[in-house]
């Protein structure tokens, strides 16, 4: 399971944009998503933790670790913003802790009884900077410096901070502002120079110097190939060189110090395919031979320091006798080794200090080139194999595991050379070989009793430690100490009562200067930073508590807040900030609501109330929501409460026309389009008050535009039409202006005529206050465009809406296709809009019906034109 954790460089210099218009923040996050998006295509990403810290103090830098889960994370990473110092130090401290957090809880280290490879919590570190001045609350740093001092229980038994199985990358963005005109490098990533470059080569890991976005990718995508289950040794050349080969080039002959004497690179530690977790049976040994009356332990390196000597040795395997195999991370040792094409010999590895009368020690393994010469592998064997093998390979073939005397004295012998931690690894192994009774129960394993029970209470207070910082985790950072900004209610200022300034003009000659805009809520819950942070603020209750030497300033401040005679007020926002809200907060409106004061009664409290459409839809109580303000309803009857009009009244016309709900959102009734007959004007059409225009006017106006509603042809409107006919197929409109000289003269609808607004009357259309006599012909004309576009548009939402619907019950669309308003080219316009839209859906059966409704249109207009030319 590898632990990737992101250090984010959250300094204010982080803030700089680039030339792309993003900050090296916004850079940051997003390479973070890529390399997650990348990493996730490996199946074996499934068992990945990953962790984020920044640049904060502990534990508020701690934004998410070992509880925090994937959502969470994503969450904290959104939230960062570079508002800090540069105190990489610390940060990479807190993050090497928060991996180390557990390692004593499992004995994962195994302190004083060897290292196991395969005992290991392989973990990543990518740090992501700007590379700039490392700053801190003591200045500035030119070299990367980590705290000495931690609170984590054990870091005294490893000088470095970090462990072999931990690895440090670096992105260090320097994408420049303006746009390069150089061509971009080709080839490979170049490491920084900045601080933490050789921080990261200490760990094993790299550090990238990224100038564009390419590069940032390509960093990306090498450091996804990066995550590979292993652990860092230190490979160094002991005793002389190898005889040189005979085709070797010259430069190999060259005497002194070659890159493959020294390497510092990775051993791959693989899983077992059926259980996915490493397996071994043999420790690297550690630098010290373990003394049974040390109290403590000698604190030990975080890589081991393994020596090979380039004398070439005969590889020892035995039948039934286990042994590790471990393969190395390609390197200049590797390419030595494999160019000599020699994979029958090996070079014998040792750890300096693990024997107790040698110094270089004894073997305990061998660097082998593979047959194939494909790679170098590390064969990991028991201590000074080459004493035990052979004695193990006489007690296979020639005792058959009946031991003599004299090869007991010989394994006894062998034993007081191995380090007494081997024990347990020895007896797992002649187990194996079927020879469990060779060594005896009782033997120590090295470690004196106050060095156990020293490592057991670290374990305890590890976890007592993991525990605490769990529970710290996620916790915001508490407020600085300062000076708290009181708002003293609402009363008025000193300096703006009238009978103060009259006073103090009568005493000095001349009134205080009010501020220009005066504001006291801006500054309501604000803390006043102190410079001095030993300083308490003081109200000064007692003129005597006021210092000698700031008599004066307390005196000058306090006739400033007496008077408030500032010529301008301080504002500690401007108006852009007042109305700024973050992206997640933008649609909580009903929190807005409840803390805006109480609006005043509406003036009409017979009105519906109109609700707001600002906020979150979803929150919102949709019951009496209004779409329109045209779509208003008019509760009661319509002349509820008001006087028969009355034409003494009337000083512009006509009387006033009320609103109504449009009637298409009418439940329950069959739209009326508006269909009006060019009918000549009658005797008694004219008989109007003075200043009507002509009706015919209004007539022809509306017959250009409006046609019936069952679909029939023109010819029918050849008919004159009567009082009756009104009702079917004049609008309300038409009504009104045609009988609007007998409603002048009687105050009430004629006998043979319905009020407006009932059951079997004409519906009411949207139209302007004015009347309709004072519309020239040319405004006439648009406002009948204007509704008959605004019906046909009501129209195609409802057909729409019923195009999406399943099945094939097509009835109530060809109800409302009978509906279109307009000339002969609109319908048929709208008409093939409509198959359009079924032809989206895959309505074949009614785009068949259409095309016939289509064609059957045709026909009538050819009908018509034909009678015209009668």
């Amino acid at each position: 399971m590898p632990v990737l954790l992101f250090l984010i460089d959250t300094s204010a210099s982080m803030n700089q944009r680039t030339h792309l218009g993003t900050t090296y923040l916004d850079i940051a996050k997003g390479a973070v998503e890529t390399f997650m998006k990348l990493r996730g295509r490996d199946p074996a990403s499934r068992g990945d933790r990953y962790m984020l810290v920044n640049f904060e103090d502990v534990p508020f830098g701690i934004k998410a670790g070992w509880k925090e889960s994937h959502a969470t994370f994503m969450t904290e990473l959104r939230n960062l913003q570079a508002t800090g110092l540069t105190s990489i130090g610390q940060s990479l401290r807190t993050a090497f802790d928060l991996l180390n957090l557990n390692r004593l809880v499992t004995g994962i280290d195994n302190y004083g009884q060897g290292r196991n490879p395969f005992f290991l919590e392989p973990a990543i570190i990518i740090a992501i900077t700007d590379g700039n001045k490392l700053t801190s609350g003591g200045g500035v740093q030119d070299e990367l410096h980590l705290p000495l001092t931690t609170p984590l229980p054990g870091s005294e038994l490893t000088k470095e901070p970090f462990r072999w199985d931990q690895r440090l990358f670096a992105l260090v963005l320097r994408i420049p502002g303006n746009t390069s005109v150089e061509p971009e490098p080709l080839g490979g990533v170049p490491p920084d120079d900045s601080p933490i470059t050789p921080m990261c080569e200490v760990t094993g890991g790299r550090s990238y110097s990224v100038f564009s976005q390419r590069m940032l990718n390509q960093c990306l995508e090498s450091l996804v190939q990066k995550i590979q289950s292993g652990v860092v040794i230190n490979f160094e050349k002991t005793g002389p060189d190898p005889p040189p080969l005979e085709d070797a080039p010259a430069e190999a002959l060259k005497s002194g110090p070659q890159p493959w004497h020294c390497s510092h690179k990775l051993i791959y530690v693989r899983p077992n395919p059926k259980t996915g977790v490493p397996i071994g049976h043999w420790p690297i040994p550690e630098a010290f031979w373990p003394d049974q009356n040390s109290p403590t332990l000698p604190p030990r390196s975080a890589h081991p320091h393994v020596r090979f000597s380039c004398l070439d040795a005969e590889p020892m395997v035995i039948d039934k006798v286990p042994f590790d195999k471990y393969e190395l991370e390609p390197s200049p040792l590797t390419q030595y080794i494999l160019e000599r094409k020699s994979p029958h010999t090996c070079w014998q590895v040792f750890v300096c200090n693990s024997a107790k009368y040698s110094d270089l020690g004894q073997p305990f393994g061998y660097l082998k080139a593979s047959t194939a010469l494909n790679c170098v592998n590390l064969f990991v064997m028991p201590y000074n194999y080459p004493v035990l093998l052979p004695l193990l390979d006489d007690l296979i073939k020639v005792h058959k595991f009946k031991p003599t005397i004299k090869w007991r004295q010989s394994f006894e012998n062998y034993l007081k050379t191995m380090p007494p931690y081997y024990i347990g690894s020895l007896r797992k192994a002649l187990r194996i070989m079927g020879a469990p009774n060779l060594l005896a129960d009782n033997m120590e394993y090295g470690l004196s009793y106050s060095v156990v029970s020293y490592l057991k209470k670290l374990s305890q207070q590890s976890k007592i430690e993991y525990d605490r910082l769990i529970a710290l985790i996620g916790k915001k950072p508490p407020s600085e100490a300062g000076i708290k900004v009181r708002w003293r209610g609402g009363g008025i200022s000193l300096a703006q009562r009238r009978d103060f300034i009259q006073q103090l003009q009568s005493l000095t000659g001349d009134a205080p200067a009010l501020p220009l805009e005066l504001n006291p809520k801006e500054f309501q819950g604000f803390h006043l930073a102190l410079l001095n942070k030993g300083l308490k603020p003081h109200s000064f209750r007692n003129p005597y508590d006021i210092p000698r030497s700031h008599l004066l300033d307390q005196l000058s401040r306090m006739r400033r807040n007496l008077l408030n005679t500032g010529v301008c007020t301080l504002r500690g926002q401007d108006s852009d900030q007042l109305h700024s809200v973050p992206v997640a907060q933008m649609g909580n409106y009903q929190d807005f609501l409840k803390a805006a004061p109480q609006p005043l009664r509406d003036a009409d409290p017979e009105q519906p109330k109109r609700l707001h459409t600002f906020g979150n839809p979803f929150k919102l109580d949709k019951k009496g929501m209004m779409i329109d303000e045209a779509d208003e309803f008019v509760t009661g009857p319509q002349n509820k409460g008001k006087r028969p009009a009355d034409s003494s009244n009337m000083t512009g016309g006509g009387p006033k026309r009320r609103r109504c709900m449009s009637p298409l959102l009418r439940l329950g009734r069959a739209y009326t389009p508006p269909v009006t007959p060019p009918a000549s004007p009658r005797p008694s059409d004219m008989d109007m008050s003075d200043g009507a225009p002509d009706p015919d006017l209004i007539i022809n106006h509306l017959n250009q535009n409006h046609y019936g509603s069952d679909g029939s042809s023109d010819s029918e409107v050849d008919h004159p039409s009567g009082p009756g006919d009104l009702q079917e197929n004049h609008t309300a409109a038409d009504l009104q202006v045609i009988r609007h000289g007998d409603e002048e003269e009687n105050g009430q609808p004629q006998a043979g005529e319905l009020p407006l607004g009932s059951e079997g009357g004409a519906e009411m259309m949207l139209m302007e206050d004015q009347p309709a006599r004072y519309l020239s012909p040319a405004a006439l004309k648009k406002h009948i465009h204007t509704e008959t576009t605004k019906v046909n548009n009501e129209l195609r939402a409802l057909i729409t809406k019923e195009i999406r619907k399943p099945g094939r019950h097509y009835e109530k669309i060809f109800l409302l296709l009978k509906q279109i308003q307009g000339t002969l080219d609109t319908r048929l316009i709208f008409l093939q809009n409509i198959i359009k839209e079924a032809a989206r859906f895959k309505k074949r059966v009614l785009i068949e019906q259409l095309e016939n409704f289509l064609e059957e249109i045709h026909n009538r207009s050819n009908n018509m034109n034909h009678v015209d030319t009668l």
